[in-house]
């Protein structure tokens, strides 16, 4: 909206405050770019701001947006900036939450969960290359990049403003618990966040200079009032991965823990203690064809076919389950491995985004019923009118799993009216770059605040008896060509970050699904990758839950099985569940009658067992 300056002046006469809003939107496929409206600010939002600064007294800038942009113009406007809101996507009532913070009815208490930097090129790691991105930065993203370079902070990971003030005390101190109580020392009523961070001993290891280890949020405090905290943490969120051994581990030295700033104590190493070992998951194709060999689930044959009915079942009855699907065909099988084939399906609620589970017929015939799969992590999406939350980083922002929970829960309860079955959420990749067009339904830089947030997600929503499905796994932090894009990681890397909020997320609340991600981890989609669902997810997680495809995916052959492509390489890899159904899909060709022919006709080498597997 281009402003006049009589249009300012004008309204500098009626108001002693302006309020201005800069938006930006974000999105799926499309990330920011380093250009003027978009990264940064555009010549006539300067001029905006420069108009207004002159003519008001007091000045507040609201961000309405999705990912963090530059804010370096915050420190060029310097004192004539009363405040800067970061108000994210809000979500429907979001407008109502700034007027409260504005008008000080109610006392801010967000923290950043990223971290802002004094300019782009600051921010570690490559970006935006069509093809291929080298992860040369390591563990070293966010504040673990930050904390060595304090002078390119702008904003730092865990930066956030109040209305009143608090004390932090350590009231105890042992390994893997620490207890603090929180005052409010000031004015107003509002809530605190106690953020544990731990400090490793430089090893052979390379090490961060600290890491968070877990946090929890104070209810509301009046002046005065206390509240006591236990935040605990295990032998893995302060271990280091160690691509020589194979293994985390927590090298020899001291241990030093803090909350808020305040020392809280620590322990000493004597020596190198192993916490977990692991498989290697770079190793050789031949080694990788062993592994998978090895551990093929035995044969099963079809029985011949009773009244048995699904209803009879329990879903926790292993032997059970077994005879049941047992009695099913091959093409049956194979139809439980993939959804209907289209978006908007007729079999589930209007507007869903796939279905599977009794798409054929004779499934429905034996008690299995259609699954509908909804959109998104901000709301359901669907044809029907329904709530809009905020997206997943001002989530993050309030460092309150028992609030995520809580909003998560009821929408639950709104999915369960809709009839809405699975949620294709939480959205949980870590902030790698400022410009990944999703980082806005990602929720932070750091692996912990990432995982526990999710799972608060996860565990409100399936309390009412409805799905979660955490996604992208693994490493979508790019949206540019990210059906074609490889991300080249160290292993350490690769598992201390990327797939340790998954971890977090996946023992601390057992979601029904997760969906994996469009792009390839180290040369192969990861639709197609054992390593990741079976190795490291199954094996190292304990995962027990159904693992779908993003919608559609790549063609692809096994490097270990070359017999096998497409879908039964996908099977073999325990990629239980192909979504939306039908193959392949372009802007200009969909088929809604294109189903997957067989897979055991033409696989050679994939067995009736692993169908069973996946359909189970």
């Amino acid at each position: 909206m281009p402003l006049t300056e009589e249009q300012v002046s004008a309204a500098a006469k009626r108001s002693g405050a302006a309020v201005v809003v800069i938006g930006r939107s974000s999105g799926e496929d499309r990330d920011l770019v380093l250009e003027p409206g978009s990264y940064f600010l555009s010549a006539e939002e300067e001029r905006m701001l420069g108009l207004v600064t002159a003519h008001f007294r007091k000045t507040v800038v609201l961000l309405n947006c999705g990912n963090l942009p530059d804010l370096s113009w915050t420190e060029k406007y310097g004192g004539r900036l009363s405040a800067v809101l970061v108000c994210w996507m809000g979500g429907m009532e979001s407008g109502r939450g700034a007027f409260d913070i504005l008008y000080g009815n109610v006392c801010p208490c967000g923290k950043l969960p990223c971290t802002a930097a004094k300019a782009y090129d600051d921010y570690p790691g490559r970006f935006g290359h069509p093809d291929e991105t080298d992860y040369g930065e390591d563990i070293f993203i966010g504040y673990r990049h930050f904390d060595r370079h304090p002078e390119q902070v702008l904003y730092p990971f865990g930066y956030g403003l109040s209305y009143t003030t608090f004390r932090t005390e350590v009231m105890s101190s042992r390994f893997g618990e620490v207890a603090v109580r929180v005052t409010n020392t000031g004015a107003a009523a509002g809530k605190e966040t106690a953020a544990l961070w731990c400090a490793q001993p430089e090893g052979k290891l390379p090490k961060a200079v600290r890491v968070l280890a877990n946090f929890a949020k104070t209810g509301l405090l009046q002046p005065g009032a206390s509240e006591d905290l236990i935040l605990t943490f295990d032998e893995m969120t302060v271990s280091s991965y160690s691509e020589d051994l194979h293994a985390y581990i927590l090298e020899k030295g001291d241990y030093r823990l803090e909350v808020n700033g305040v020392p809280a104590g620590g322990w000493t190493e004597d020596c190198d203690r192993t916490v977990r070992v692991c498989e290697p998951l770079l190793g050789p194709s031949s080694m990788l064809r062993e592994r998978i060999l090895s551990r093929l689930p035995a044969g099963e044959k079809k029985t011949p076919d009773t009244q048995t009915n699904f209803s009879e079942i329990s879903p926790d009855d292993g032997e059970g389950l077994s005879a049941f699907v047992s009695l099913l065909s091959d093409g049956e099988l194979e139809a439980l491995t993939r959804g209907h084939g289209m978006m908007n399906s007729p079999l589930g609620i209007p507007g869903n985004a796939g279905v599977f589970g009794g798409i054929l017929p004779s499934l429905r015939d034996r008690g299995i019923p259609p699954v509908s799969c909804c959109d998104g992590p901000a709301g359901v999406r669907a044809a029907a009118f329904c709530s809009l939350l905020p997206c997943g980083t001002a989530l993050a922002s309030t460092w309150d799993r028992n609030l995520v929970r809580e909003i998560y829960a009821l929408l639950g309860k709104e999915m369960e009216k809709l009839g809405a079955d699975v949620l294709l959420a939480p959205g949980m990749n870590l902030h790698r770059n400022p410009l990944c067009g999703r980082n806005f339904e990602y929720f932070s830089e750091d692996p912990v605040l990432s995982g526990r947030t999710a799972a608060a997600v996860v565990s409100g929503l399936q309390s009412s008896g409805r799905g979660a499905c955490p996604k992208h796994y693994a490493c979508n932090h790019q949206e540019f060509r990210r059906n074609r894009h490889n991300a080249k990681i160290g292993e350490r890397a690769l598992r201390e970050l990327y797939l340790r909020n998954f971890e977090i997320c996946i023992k601390e609340s057992s979601p029904m699904a997760v969906m994996t991600a469009y792009n390839k981890v180290n040369g192969v989609w990861c639709h197609y990758h054992y390593d990741l669902v079976t190795t490291v997810l199954r094996k190292e997680f304990g995962y027990r839950g159904m693992v779908m495809t993003d919608w559609w995916m790549r063609k692809s052959s096994s490097p270990e099985f070359p017999s096998l492509r497409n879908n039964a390489y996908r099977i073999r890899a325990q990629v239980d569940l192909l979504m939306p159904g039908s193959f392949l899909h372009t802007a200009r060709t969909f088929r809604k009658d294109r189903h997957v022919a067989s897979v055991l006709e033409k696989a050679e080498g994939l067995t009736r067992a692993e169908l069973c597997r996946s359909a189970k």
